[in-house]
């Protein structure tokens, strides 16, 4: 699987420790920067992370800032995108599982490496939910 990881100058540091980590995994990781901790403008990396997944680039996809906030909101103004941000395995679970998140966010001043890799494997193993009712939810979604 090929994941597009994307982050500011904030979430620069848990983005190299997840790339390693998910190569040493054996995932195809697209770096789409930033590539060191000298400012930049998170909304730019937000959308490079979801145009790399609409676009094909990538299966799926990581943006990184200090909380996750600011680019989660960049990449969501990419049309079929659908970058939730993740605070815990229960979020992380539900984003793939109810709305089929395939982005998500991670604050790299507010989440530990521990607890990234855990959202992300929680993300990544948890299937869509097959109800009609989230299916429904996620074309509307794609509608907006």
């Amino acid at each position: 699987m090929k994941i597009a990881l994307a982050a500011d100058h904030g979430g620069f540091a848990l983005k190299e420790k997840v790339k390693a980590w998910l190569e040493a995994e054996g995932a195809d990781v697209l770096d789409l920067g930033t590539h060191s901790e000298e400012p930049v403008d998170y909304p730019v990396y937000g959308v490079k992370a979801a145009e790399a997944v609409v676009g094909g680039d990538a299966e799926k996809g990581i943006a990184f800032c200090g909380t996750g906030i600011g680019i989660s909101i960049a990449a969501n103004k990419v049309r079929g995108a659908r970058c939730a941000l993740c605070a815990s395995e229960t979020m992380a679970r539900l984003a793939a599982a109810h709305n089929q998140a395939n982005i998500i966010a991670l604050g790299g001043r507010t989440t530990t490496f521990d607890e990234a890799k855990a959202y992300i494997e929680a993300w990544l193993d948890t299937p869509p939910d097959p109800a009609e009712r989230h299916a429904r939810r996620v074309r509307m979604l794609t509608e907006l």
